[in-house]
């Protein structure tokens, strides 16, 4: 499969326009005042599902061809992509099946099941899930919808950084976070197409640094089960992903553990909305290097918001 590009994007937003939300962009003076920048959220736990990851899901399921679309969907996640394709599906009338790992949080087991997706349980590794989704795939004769290593994720992706440029004139940095890659890969799409002094950096758990190893190694590195709070970025960097990123991201930021969690509890007490943890991971970065931002105009994407309220990082 070829690299998609900013056609890709505009293409794709024409088609999820129907099937998801405007996300809107919120400002924070308490943020403001502790980086030394002026920061604008793109708030995709907003978003249809709870997460940007509707926006590559639809695109991918309402580009498939009718007879394709028939044989129904298979993926594997963590979550949140799986609940996006599984509602995908149900607004076009087809099956979806989804390979999560025993770990995945139960409020997003849930939601997929809620959303009539078939749940298959795999062991917490990236070749695990991989492995149980083939197998599922030769039985059933789905399409794939990777979670991000896919053009179509791609392109429906860069839709976000799409909106948030056009809402926001002249940043100076835009942020998101990188785990599998598709989200950071649209942004960098859209960003070097519609404002291209704008810098595009990445947040990444310093606990799952794959990207930021394989960036300084110059090849992809994978890691097959990582162990960090942000459950959505546990995934290694994929093919396509990769060589955008080499390309167009500028840096990649390293968050610890312990900087995620604070950084998530503040965003629930400063600015009253609720982020997961993978969601944090760009301002933890932006608040433990402040030098880099100080005096910028910076957009970032937050990422989702699906929470295991039972199971909050600081209990």
């Amino acid at each position: 499969m070829q690299l998609p590009d900013y056609d890709d994007v505009c293409r794709a937003h024409e088609r999820i326009a129907p099937w998801i939300h405007r996300t809107p962009i919120l400002t924070s003076a308490t943020f403001d005042a502790m980086t030394g920048a002026r920061l604008f959220f793109k708030c995709e736990n907003f978003q249809k599902t709870g997460a940007f990851k509707s926006r590559g899901a639809v695109n991918a399921v309402f580009g498939l061809e009718e007879a394709d679309a028939q044989r129904g969907v298979a993926t594997h996640s963590s979550g949140n992509h799986g609940m996006a394709l599984a509602r995908a599906a149900a607004c076009r009338g087809i099956e979806c099946t989804v390979v999560m790992p025993e770990t995945a949080p139960r409020a997003k087991v849930d939601a997929v099941r809620g959303y009539g997706g078939q749940v298959v349980f795999c062991a917490p590794r990236n070749t695990a899930r991989q492995q149980t989704l083939d197998e599922i795939v030769a039985a059933s004769g789905a399409n794939v919808v990777p979670p991000y290593d896919d053009a179509r994720v791609i392109a429906g992706q860069g839709t976000c950084a799409k909106e948030l440029l056009e809402d926001v004139e002249d940043l100076d940095i835009v942020i998101a976070p990188i785990g599998g890659g598709g989200l950071i890969s649209g942004t960098a799409l859209s960003c070097r197409a519609l404002s291209p002094h704008t810098q595009v950096l990445a947040g990444e758990p310093a606990n799952a640094d794959d990207a930021y190893r394989s960036v300084k190694a110059g090849e992809r590195l994978v890691e097959d089960a990582p162990d960090t709070i942000a459950d959505g970025l546990k995934a290694s960097l994929g093919e396509l992903n990769w060589g955008i990123v080499i390309r167009d991201v500028d840096d990649i930021l390293l968050a610890s553990e312990e900087a995620i969690i604070e950084t998530m509890r503040l965003i629930w007490q400063r600015m009253k909305i609720i982020v997961e943890p993978s969601c944090a991971v760009p301002l933890a970065a932006i608040l433990h290097h402040p030098e880099r931002f100080e005096d910028q105009r910076v957009g970032v994407i937050l990422t989702g918001g699906n929470v295991d309220l039972e199971r909050l990082p600081w209990l």
